[in-house]
């Protein structure tokens, strides 16, 4: 018994290290969007259809993910994914030397591609490592090394790949021919020079994995009937809050800057001491000097630092709290907080929704991880239904946008309170059904 705890205490160490690694490069590549439009030359449309490529595999291969991994388990789905990533990371090398966005989106497909396989076999991986009791605890510690990644990423992506001035389509077209090519080669050696080093490190990890002794925890093969899979109401019910929360938390995330714009709060931090204090410590220059929009926009980095902070703690409560209890508490404050700032303005409205990220960061882990109880050697198809409906982040921001330009903030915030009022009655039903038990 000694020993079967060792075991799942070295497993979830590694899988650990991979849930920081997939964070620390889903948010690096967020840092490549100003250097692909000069490196490209495109538009903010074709830009943005980065995101679209990234969901879109979440979406397209989740399920794929879950049949293939109860076919070759989870291990060696593990190490599938992993290189699959670095297939991925190495194609911006070719991407960015003849600047083709084509084999860009391709590489970045394929580098969300492996993300999905190891998203789908890590979450319930870490689950089944010890008793079902603390599974929500478990996932919780793992994510917040997840958002540790997260955090992590926009200093390095500044570090390392936005480090020297991005050039205008103008500026470019009053260079002389060599200096243009000596521009693009040094635009694509900032692309490729990050990417090709995680690609190597990705490989080394994977190879880790392959000859690494992960504990088995099933003899079973599921059976792959997804049909009998979709039944559960359970994990129905989870899907739908794991589609509700991540648009939720993207559709925040990704309109902050504007919210806080159309409060007129670049002013406000101006003028009062500790903000204007606060902005400077991570803007580069000062607040005088610095656009509106970055002035507001260095306070988003709190949104997701809460998320991190959160999923720590969230980690100690869902192991003595009742982990639906927690779910529908933190919803519940969620909701509040929201309707703080569509009510307020000033700091008031800008420090109410920036705390909504500390709520938030409990609800991936532990809404995944109800969702699969009862699931036996069929998680791995759980998984992938689940993961499928990662795709709320690129459905209910859009619906929020929409609303926004037709209505305001005011009416799109009310988008963002249904959203977590399904998870708060899901969180609930969940404990309910647990005392019932």
């Amino acid at each position: 018994m000694e020993q079967q705890k060792k075991s799942y205490r070295t497993a979830f160490i590694f899988l650990t290290v991979l849930f920081f690694l997939w964070g620390f490069i889903t948010v690096l590549v967020d840092s490549l969007i100003p250097r692909l439009r000069e490196v490209f030359t495109l538009s903010y449309f074709e830009a943005g259809m980065v995101q679209f490529a990234f969901f879109g595999a979440y979406f397209l291969l989740s399920i794929p993910a879950g049949w293939l991994l109860s076919k070759i388990g989870y291990k060696k789905g593990i190490v599938l994914g992993l290189f699959t990533m670095a297939t991925g990371c190495l194609l911006f090398w070719p991407a960015a030397s003849y600047r083709v966005f084509g084999v860009f989106m391709l590489g970045y497909f394929i580098l969300a591609g492996g993300i999905t396989i190891l998203q789908v076999a890590a979450n319930p991986y870490v689950t089944i490592l010890g008793p079902a009791s603390t599974a929500s605890s478990r996932l919780n510690l793992s994510q917040a090394f997840n958002s540790l990644g997260t955090a992590i990423a926009p200093a390095i992506g500044a570090l390392f790949i936005l480090s020297d001035k991005v050039m205008t389509k103008d500026e470019i077209a009053f260079m002389t021919e060599a200096e243009r090519v000596k521009y693009y080669a040094s635009e694509a050696a900032a692309v490729q020079t990050p990417f090709v080093g995680i690609a190597i490190f990705i490989i080394l990890i994977g190879l880790v994995f392959f000859f690494v002794n992960l504990p088995k925890v099933s003899d079973t093969e599921a059976s792959n009937d997804y049909g009998v899979v979709l039944k559960n109401k359970n994990l129905i019910m989870g899907a739908f809050g794991i589609f509700f929360y991540v648009g939720a938390e993207v559709a925040i995330g990704s309109y902050m800057v504007n919210y806080f714009l159309s409060l007129n709060l670049p002013d406000v931090v101006r003028e009062t001491p500790f903000m204007r204090t606060l902005a400077e410590w991570i803007l580069s220059s000062g607040v005088t000097t610095s656009t509106d929009m970055a002035v507001v926009g260095v306070f988003v980095t709190f949104y997701w630092t809460g998320a991190m902070i959160g999923r720590f703690i969230g980690s100690y409560l869902t192991k003595i709290i009742n982990p639906g209890t927690v779910l529908g508490v933190f919803a519940a404050c969620a909701i509040g907080l929201v309707l703080i700032s569509n009510l307020s303005t000033g700091l008031v409205a800008m420090w109410t929704l920036i705390a909504v990220g500390l709520f938030n960061s409990i609800m991936f882990p532990t809404i995944f991880s109800l969702a699969l109880e009862g699931l036996g050697d069929n998680k791995p198809q759980g998984s992938g239904v689940l993961c499928t409906m990662i795709v709320g982040g690129a459905i209910i921001p859009p619906a929020f946008g929409f609303l926004t330009d037709s209505y305001g903030f005011s009416l799109a915030l009310v988008l963002v309170m249904l959203c977590y009022g399904y998870i708060m009655f899901f969180g609930f039903k969940h404990k309910r059904a647990e005392i019932a038990v």
